[in-house]
């Protein structure tokens, strides 16, 4: 006894020199999106921050694939020191009820630690410039008179993007067929190249493409006009009222990091994400900042994968 309580008595010492002294080496950040994605360009301004805070490297590794399961499972299973991290996304707490076990190989808040929100964006419903539709009401009405004729493209099964269309479907009354691809990047070409009909994008993503006549906006998602889009209605404006969908991202870190790491990263965050010109970069984008504490963070977690089960539920058909 004396010896186990020696070193239970070392362990909870350790714990604040382990984040006084964090981070002594370079910090990965793990992104299971593909590069030039909403999670990727935050993961990696956010990198760019938190190496000024701290003055050590913050990488970014994208481990694409499988709706994110690959990357998760990667950062999911590293080292619990501080020096692993996940950027993740609403496609985590979707994937919760939407894959088995079995297929996710992880439970996301058992194997993993809830550090920080970082932002979050509304989506805009776009078709290539082929499809006759020119506005949110039409595109419906072509839907409806051709059932599971039309497609739709996301960046893979539990995604924002593939909840978003299956949430849309439901409440539109439509059948759309729905092509995963592996990463947005590819969807997004797909509905540009028209191999797809139809896709829910990011704002920030989709906006330059837009611009560029590349593809047709129909409506964005919010319960407002983006600032990014103020000529584009919103869905509910457009005529699908009651339709709302958002993508937001956060950061999490192996279950079992130290919570000074935690309290220390989260503090980080939560500063960068104040900075007036993050806020007015990520305004222009069409992105809001979200700020909690780790508990908040994780009370919003678990109530998002309710919200997601319900969805699941009700709406999906895979």
């Amino acid at each position: 006894m004396p010896a186990l309580a020696a070193g239970l008595l070392a362990a909870f010492s350790a714990a604040p020199s382990c984040a006084q002294d964090y981070p002594s080496h370079t910090v990965r950040i793990v992104v299971p999106f593909g590069a030039g994605g909403p999670a990727d360009v935050a993961a990696r301004l956010i990198g760019n921050a938190l190496q000024e805070s701290f003055g050590q490297p913050f990488v970014i590794e994208n481990r694409t694939g499988a709706g994110g399961v690959i990357g998760t499972v990667e950062a999911a299973k590293s080292p619990p020191d501080g020096y692993t991290l996940l950027m993740m996304s609403n496609t985590q707490t979707a994937n919760e009820s939407l894959l088995t076990p079995d297929k996710r190989k992880y439970e996301l808040m058992r194997d993993l630690a809830p550090i920080a929100p970082v932002n979050a964006s509304d989506l805009v419903i776009v078709v290539n410039p082929q499809v006759p539709a020119k506005t949110l009401q039409e595109f419906v009405a072509l839907a409806k008179s051709q059932p599971g004729k039309l497609n739709y493209a996301s960046s893979g099964q539990g995604t924002p993007y593939h909840m978003a269309g299956e949430l849309f479907k439901a409440i539109a009354g439509i059948d759309l067929v729905h092509v995963p691809y592996r990463n947005s990047g590819e969807a997004r070409s797909g509905v540009i190249g028209g191999q797809v009909q139809m896709m829910i994008d990011a704002v920030p993503a989709m906006a330059p493409n837009i611009g560029e006549n590349q593809v047709r906006a129909l409506a964005t998602t919010g319960k407002q006009r983006s600032a990014v889009l103020p000529n584009v209605p919103t869905a509910d404006e457009a005529g699908v009222p009651g339709y709302e969908a958002t993508i937001w991202l956060g950061l999490m870190a192996p279950a079992g990091t130290p919570k000074p790491v935690i309290d220390k990263l989260n503090a980080a965050v939560n500063a960068m994400v104040k900075r007036p010109d993050i806020v007015k970069l990520w305004t222009e984008q069409g992105a809001v900042p979200m700020s909690m504490t780790p508990e908040q963070f994780d009370k919003f977690l678990r109530g998002d994968i309710e919200k997601w089960a319900d969805v699941v539920k009700k709406f999906d058909k895979s």
